[in-house]
């Protein structure tokens, strides 16, 4: 497969699920520990080789593109307060020049249409979709896994990372059918939304993370409206897997859907318990609150 260079990274939503929160602030600035949500998955895509980070946006998310700029106002407090740590963190975090583009979705027309908005900025080369309500915890990132991957597959694969649900669980998802095993990854016989547990293929549900051909964008240009009367990612996959293959890759490591409260309040405890800096204390307290202390 050839290399891939630049990521897709969809966020446009609105966070209803995190009002009052979101009302003013984007749900992928929301913090897990220090760090918001849309700095976690960047770091998993520049940790994977990722040159040029496209981020697709709606109204209200500008203090997204604030937050991958400069703030020299900050940096020269920081200098003269001699705080030189936080100051080398920010810069750590800081894109190179022309790294990151911003394109936005007027209307919410669903995933599969955010994708198609960056259409222009991939040009004609393999790209990776992230999803920034999704972390994946684990030493080694998950697209860096999926670019392992990929180098045992076609020129024109497209890649679906996937995890084990529970079958009491999998018709919040949606599901692979598993066929052939290549290399790490396996062949995708089916893509099913949302199955009835009786109905799933596997327990192997679509996990955030993406590795796509540029053909996919002219499905997307044709795609109907699907459920929700959105255009969705998945039916345009469904399509595109009539003349390209498709594999699932099974990574090492948790995911974590913080678009759910809890989902987000369990990142939050286990990415605090990881810090070295944290965890002692964090954990002390943590146990106080479950003693009723």
């Amino acid at each position: 497969m050839k290399p891939v260079r630049k990521a897709i990274f969809p966020v446009a939503g609105l966070g209803t699920r995190f009002l009052p929160a979101t009302k003013a602030m984007p749900k992928e600035m929301l913090p897990v520990v220090d760090r918001p949500l849309i700095q976690h998955v960047v770091d998993e895509a520049r940790e994977a080789g990722i040159e040029h980070c496209i981020f697709v946006t709606g109204r209200n998310k500008s203090v997204i593109e604030d937050h991958f700029d400069r703030q020299f106002e900050l940096e020269v407090t920081l200098i003269e307060r001699g705080k030189n740590a936080d100051l080398e963190l920010l810069k750590e975090d800081l894109p190179e020049a022309g790294g990151t583009s911003f394109t936005r979705q007027q209307s919410p027309l669903g995933l599969g249409h955010a994708v198609w908005c960056a259409r222009d900025l991939v040009g004609n080369e393999p790209f990776a979709v992230v999803l920034p309500d999704v972390l994946v915890k684990n030493p080694k990132g998950c697209l860096a896994q999926m670019m392992e991957a990929a180098k045992d597959l076609d020129d024109k694969a497209n890649i679906i990372a996937v995890e084990e649900v529970p079958m009491d669980r999998i018709h919040m998802y949606g599901v692979v059918g598993v066929g052939k095993t290549k290399g790490k990854a396996f062949e995708v016989t089916q893509m099913v939304e949302k199955p009835k547990a009786k109905d799933a293929p596997s327990n192997l549900s679509i996990t955030g993370r993406y590795i796509l051909q540029p053909e996919l964008f002219e499905v997307l240009s044709s795609q109907a409206a699907g459920a929700g009367g959105e255009i969705q990612l998945t039916d345009a996959m469904l399509t595109l897997a009539k003349s390209q293959p498709f594999y699932g890759f099974k990574f090492d490591g948790r995911s974590y859907d913080c678009g759910s409260k809890i989902g987000f309040l369990t990142a939050n405890v286990a990415y605090g318990l990881d810090r070295n800096d944290l965890s002692a204390e964090f954990r002390s307290e943590i146990e106080r609150i479950l003693a009723g202390k």
